[in-house]
């Protein structure tokens, strides 16, 4: 059954990688088409010796998970390693017969590199198993899952094109009277839904990384009821005009009341929304509830305050973004000029042509942008001249005790001379001492946010503060700004 088709397989790829190996093809270099068109002659050579066995891979000839779990089961302990190519994907959406021969390639540079006792099954699409037995440890397991990540990640040759294959390993330690095999594969590939900086990596799947991934799915699964059940609300910073000194507009922050959890910080919340694909109904429920509130606003009294609304990286895909906008500004019976659209540096420079069109759309309209946490991403000055935003917005980590660091100070510097030399605002934000204000007011930064001035407030409060004009004036005030020609870099 599966086992006799296996070991057959097995012994004939070790002939097949022999052969390779008289040609000079090494395993850590790249392989040619030739061991695709072997594995597959492989597979052909053999199918009709077990043609019942349906547990066998039709197109790589690697026994499935059904025999993983078998052999997993038999050995009683061990370590499973999990590969995938990142890229099948995305070659099959375009040649899938190439997206095809790259497995293929894949196979055959595990089977070359691997010892004869490493069982290799193909338990999905992409994926992967390497079962290590009883006999290796985990020392020994873990260097054999960097040995193939390098070897693995090396390049591929597939006729004329070369390809360098974005491979990711997940590993885990089997013991049978802990869970069951069909568990232990599960929980690698699941895994696989945890971000990893980098293009090839290796993560050990353990209690932890389980723990974390349930905890993320969990949140998932709130954040996708928490607009209907109410739980979400906005807060709102404000934004200080240092020249007239008084605020000048907010910014509104997503804020998120768990029923259980309580209030859950947006830095926990956020990437989950953007990792789950979700974030366009959250920014749409942003960019109405911001609204309505500025609609308040300017029926009680405060007429020119304006609202800065932040968009994700995600939210510029959609073509009609930009009508979109307009639409929820008309139905709010709001100017333009009563909105303000954040993108992040890195959103916002990560695809120039898109968001220079973006960008144009609302230029267009009279809905100003604005590119915040400045100086953490790209900082391409070429691409800054394309987008032509209204203001930048040096990042905090620049602005924190920047009255006492030289290295921030040469940066806000520069910032503020790119601002007058582009003809933009500038604003500093995360300003939370007297110093770090003065130090940037008199070198001519007119635009602040910051605990110094406030915290986020709710709707209500925001107004009064508003209305609080002596405070905000001697807050805005307490040093003039230096003559422009003062100022040097």
């Amino acid at each position: 059954m599966g086992w006799t088709a296996w070991r057959l397989r097995r012994d004939l790829a070790q002939q097949v990688a022999a052969a390779e190996a008289e040609i000079g093809i090494a395993t850590h270099g790249p392989l040619s088409t030739r061991a695709a068109n072997t594995i597959s002659a492989l597979v052909a050579r053999t199918a009709n010796e077990d043609s019942r066995d349906l547990r066998i891979h039709s197109i790589t000839g690697l026994p499935t998970r059904e025999i993983l779990f078998e052999k997993m089961a038999a050995d009683t302990t061990g370590t499973l390693i999990v590969l995938t190519c990142r890229d099948y994907d995305r070659l099959c959406t375009f040649d899938p017969a190439l997206g095809e021969r790259v497995l293929l390639l894949i196979v055959a540079r595990l089977r070359a590199m691997l010892a004869a006792s490493r069982m290799i099954a193909q338990i999905d699409r992409a994926h992967f198993a390497v079962w290590l037995g009883p006999e290796a440890s985990e020392a020994s397991a873990e260097a054999e899952a960097r040995a193939m990540l390098y070897a693995l990640s090396n390049r591929l040759v597939e006729e004329n094109c070369e390809i360098l294959p974005g491979i990711a390993l997940r590993s885990t330690r089997f013991e049978a009277g802990q869970r069951t095999p069909q568990a232990a594969v599960s929980a690698a590939l699941s895994a696989f839904a945890v971000a990893t900086e980098g293009h090839h990596e290796n993560v050990l799947v353990d209690a932890t990384l389980a723990a974390h991934t349930k905890e993320q799915f969990d949140l998932e699964q709130d954040l996708r009821q928490a607009i209907v059940r109410g739980e979400l609300h906005m807060a709102f910073q404000p934004l200080f005009d240092a020249e007239i000194g008084r605020v000048c507009g907010a910014e509104a922050l997503i804020r998120w009341t768990h029923p259980v959890h309580g209030n859950i910080p947006p830095s926990r919340f956020i990437p989950v929304i953007e990792a789950a694909g979700i974030t366009q109904e959250f920014s749409l429920w942003a960019l109405n509830y911001a609204l309505r509130e500025a609609r308040e606003w300017r029926a009680s009294g405060c007429m020119d305050m304006r609202v800065a609304v932040n968009l994700s990286g995600k939210d510029l895909e959609v073509e009609a973004l930009p009508s979109m906008i307009e639409r929820t500004l008309v139905r709010h019976g709001l100017a333009p000029d009563a909105l303000e659209i954040e993108l992040t540096e890195s959103v916002a420079l990560a695809d120039g042509d898109r968001a220079a069109r973006f960008c144009r759309a609302l230029r267009s309209m009279g809905v100003a942008v604005a590119i915040d946490d400045f100086g953490t991403g790209y900082s391409s000055l070429s691409a800054l001249r394309a987008l032509r935003f209204a203001k930048l917005k040096i990042d905090r980590s620049f602005v924190t005790a920047v009255d006492q660091r030289r290295d921030s100070q040469a940066i806000c510097n520069a910032l503020l001379a790119l601002g007058r030399g582009l003809g933009i605002n500038i604003l500093a934000e995360g300003v939370e001492t007297a110093a770090e204000y003065a130090w940037l007011r008199a070198r001519g930064c007119r635009y602040y946010q910051g605990y110094h001035f406030s915290r986020p407030l709710s709707s209500a409060d925001f107004v009064a503060f508003v209305r609080d004009s002596g405070r905000g004036h001697d807050l805005a005030h307490p040093v003039a700004p230096m003559p422009l020609e003062r100022l040097s870099l």
